[in-house]
Order: structure tokens, then C-alpha cells, then sequence
């Protein structure tokens, strides 16, 4: 089992969970306690000891369904094949009980006839699961057996009886598409080895998805992750601010060894009052950029407290100050939703227009910005081949204390095509690749120090 647990330990590594040496001693150790024929118990001693965020339980969990899915398997796999007529009589026997060995045993016998598995074949899970259940019906013989209940129970069938049975076999429905899932992993595992067939199911941690090209679930995902971040970080960011020592008070340290002597001298220092910064936010929300700039917006607004004042403004062609829709607003995602449906960005065709936004934060709010602002622009710096109007960055950067670009793309794309951003960049402190949820907090740890 140790040899399997660490081959295993470097699958969640690969997979980017942190899982330090002294976890895994703690996962071996764990295992030593529990029975191991009991799948659930084994399941949980390991994500006990070797997950530490719930995000990752998901990652951890498609590892671990990989890696032991041959474990305690009967792998008889019967001669007769199924006709569809059997499996279907199966399919509403395995529905109307619900017993799990009898769900099991219809995902083995499905999956053989149905998913198209061939030695050495493609390995793509969601494709051979389609395909079973296309083959199954299952929607149909949910409604088929709602309809028999139903007559079976004459004119006594109340409309909640028939919602709860219809949901009672929808869960069932649910377990039985699990149950696939797994005899799907089992069969590719006996033919490629759960190395390669964890390889083939990797898919990121939430910190890691690219915010450009995330998928309606992965962006449901990163708004859950969001505000255990955004604690995360304040907490960390105030005890860095409690903790940060000022200049060696010579003539105090002095002072408080004489009662000793001179030995041991204590060095006292001096107490730093750091000031809290004053932020302007820029940020373009047109396009592919929408999303990494509502997850900005949304986590430096989450952290507002460790910042003196935070103003943030939004633009595609047009230019609109939107501090006001995050102002007492408990609900960060309300007010970017707000942000999305009500700001007045669009003044002439609705394309990025980099110059004219810049240039119009210049004219109605650039003398507010100071030597306490830090100005962070948020954008692509792709201007549609406008004038990018880079003086107004020049002239910023003269004005505050820091002016931060963030760039959702790969630094490999910048200044391609009608990207300018080495233009806007040679004025900037610092411009950086920021395409997930990972870099962002890094930057954000940066921004408040």
C-alpha cells in the first residue's frame, strides 16, 4: 500500500494540490489506523490528511477515483452479452429499488454494450458516458415509471406524491450516472494504468483556471473560491501591517540595558504607522477581459479594509466611475452585477478604445490622483489600433506613488498584433501577467505591503 500511496501523493502534486512530506507521513500513518476495505473510511483518512482547501476536495476526489477505482472490483466480466431488451428491463428494476449493488451491476453491464470501449482507444470519459446513457434512456423510463405509479394509484395520486416520486427516482437516476462514471475508469485504468488515465482527467485547481478561457462551471467555481481568498488575504495582509518593525531605536535600546549592565542588550524599535493606500482601479470590461476584471474589482473591494480609500472605474470606449454601485454593498457579486448592466461605458461604437478611456479618466479625475494613490489599469492593451494615447500613463505615473498594469493574457502575446503594451509599460512600476485567481493574489499580497 505505501508504494501506491506515494505514487499517488505525486498524481495530487502533478495535479498542483500542496501535499508536503510531513502530510504524507500523516497519510501513511492514517492508514495504518483505519480498515481498508472500507472504501469511504480509506477515502476520507486520505483527503483528512492531505487536502487543506476545500476547492481542491473536487481535484482530489478525480484522483482518487483514478488511482483506486480497481480496488476491491469484482473484475468478472460475463460472456453473454446483453441485448437492449435486457437492459432495459434492468434499467426500471434497478430505478424502482434503488439498491446499489443492483445499480452497479447495471453501469458494468451498460458500459459493456453500450460505450464503445475499445484496447487502446480514445480516452475520452464524457463521450463514452453519452453514449451509454443515450443508449439507456434514462429520462424516458424515469417518465414511464411516474406514469405507472400513477395508475397503479388510481385518482389518490396527489401532485406532491408525484413529485416526490419523480425526484426520488431522479436521485437514483443520478447514482446510477456515478456508477458509470466509476466502471468508466475502471475499464480505461485496466487498459492504460491510472497513471495516463489521470493524465487524460487532470484538470486545474480553481487558483489555476485561466480566467480568459474558463467554463460556465469553472467561473461558478471561482466566484465560490473568491471570498475565502478575500479573508485569507485580509487577515494575512493586516498581521503583515501588525508585525513590520520600524528603524533600530538606538537611545532606547540604550537606555533599557543599563539596568542590566549592558548584557544582554534587547534592541528596541522604533513603531511604523504605515499608511494604508489610497487605490484607483481602471479596468476594461469589454469582451474576453470581462471576467478578470470583475475578479479583481470584486477581490479588492472583498479586502477594502486594508486599503485607505478604494475608487474604481470601468471602460470600453467610454469611461464610468463605479465606486458608488460597491458602496455599502454587502454583496460583491450584486455589485458587479450592477457594474455589468448599469455603468455607461459604450459612447461610440463599443470596441476597447484604450486611448479615449485613458484620456477621459485624465480630463474628469486625474488631479485627484496624489503622491498616496497607487493607479492599477486592468486590460489587455489591445486599442483596436486607436491612438493608445500612452502620455496619459506618463503623466500618471509622474502624479502618484505607484501605477501597476495587470494583463490577463500570456506575456508570449503582448505587443502582437494591436497590442501596445510595451508602450503603456515603460511607464508603469510594474506590469504583470495576471491570468488566475493565483497570480491575482500574489499581485494583491504586492499591492497592499
Amino acid at each position: 500500500m505505501l508504494p501506491v500511496l506515494a505514487s499517488f501523493v505525486e498524481e495530487l502534486r502533478r495535479s498542483g494540490l500542496p501535499v508536503s512530506l510531513t502530510e504524507h507521513l500523516d497519510a501513511a500513518a492514517a492508514l495504518g489506523q483505519v480498515p481498508l476495505d472500507d472504501r469511504e473510511v480509506f477515502k476520507g483518512a486520505l483527503a483528512a490528511t492531505l487536502v487543506k482547501d476545500s476547492s481542491h476536495l473536487p481535484v482530489f476526489d478525480t484522483v482518487f477515483d483514478v488511482w483506486f477505482s480497481l480496488a476491491g472490483v469484482d473484475d468478472h466480466d460475463p460472456a453473454v452479452e446483453d441485448d437492449d431488451g435486457t437492459l432495459a428491463e434492468l434499467l426500471e428494476r434497478a430505478l424502482a429499488e434503488g439498491g446499489d449493488e443492483l445499480l452497479q451491476e447495471l453501469a458494468r453491464r451498460a458500459v459493456r454494450r453500450h460505450a464503445g470501449l475499445e484496447r487502446g482507444g480514445r480516452m475520452g470519459l464524457s463521450y463514452h458516458h453519452y453514449r451509454t446513457l443515450r443508449h439507456l434512456d434514462l429520462e424516458g423510463t424515469v417518465g414511464r415509471l411516474v406514469e405507472q405509479a400513477g395508475s397503479r394509484a388510481g385518482g389518490e395520486w396527489e401532485p406532491l406524491q408525484e413529485r416526490l416520486h419523480r425526484e426520488e427516482l431522479e436521485r437514483r437516476g443520478e447514482r446510477l450516472r456515478r456508477e458509470i462514471d466509476a466502471e468508466l475508469r475502471r475499464r480505461l485504468v485496466a487498459d492504460r494504468g491510472a497513471a495516463e488515465v489521470a493524465r487524460a482527467l487532470r484538470r486545474p485547481l480553481p487558483e489555476d483556471v485561466d480566467f480568459m478561457h474558463a467554463t460556465r462551471d469553472e467561473l461558478a467555481q471561482l466566484r465560490r473560491s473568491l471570498q475565502p481568498l478575500a479573508r485569507r488575504l485580509a487577515v494575512r495582509l493586516a498581521r503583515k501591517r501588525r508585525h513590520r518593525r520600524g528603524a533600530l531605536d538606538f537611545r532606547a535600546t540604550v537606555r533599557r540595558s543599563l539596568g542590566s549592565g549592558g548584557v544582554p542588550a534587547e534592541p528596541l524599535f522604533r513603531h511604523r504607522r504605515p499608511a494604508k493606500p489610497e487605490i484607483f482601479v481602471v479596468a476594461d470590461i469589454s469582451g474576453s477581459v470581462a471576467a478578470f476584471a470583475r475578479f479583481t474589482l470584486a477581490l479588492v473591494h472583498a479586502i477594502s479594509s486594508q486599503f485607505s480609500r478604494v475608487r474604481s472605474f470601468v471602460f470600453i470606449d467610454g469611461l464610468d466611475e463605479v465606486t458608488r454601485f460597491f458602496s455599502g454593498e454587502d454583496e460583491v457579486d450584486v455589485a458587479i452585477r450592477r457594474v455589468n448592466t448599469e455603468a455607461d461605458v459604450v459612447w461610440a461604437e463599443g470596441h476597447s478604445d484604450y486611448g479615449m478611456a485613458l484620456e477621459a479618466f485624465w480630463d474628469r479625475f486625474g488631479h485627484e490622483v496624489s503622491g498616496r494613490s497607487t493607479v492599477l489599469v486592468l486590460g489587455d492593451a489591445r486599442t483596436n489600433y486607436h491612438e493608445p494615447q500612452s502620455w496619459v500613463l506618463r503623466e500618471l505615473g509622474h502624479r502618484a506613488r505607484h501605477l501597476y498594469w495587470l494583463n490577463p493574457e500570456p506575456s508570449a502575446y503582448w505587443d502582437s498584433g494591436d497590442s501596445v503594451m510595451s508602450d503603456y509599460g515603460i511607464h508603469c512600476d510594474g506590469v504583470y501577467e495576471c491570468r488566475n485567481l493565483r497570480q491575482l493574489e500574489r499581485f494583491v499580497e504586492r499591492l497592499a505591503a
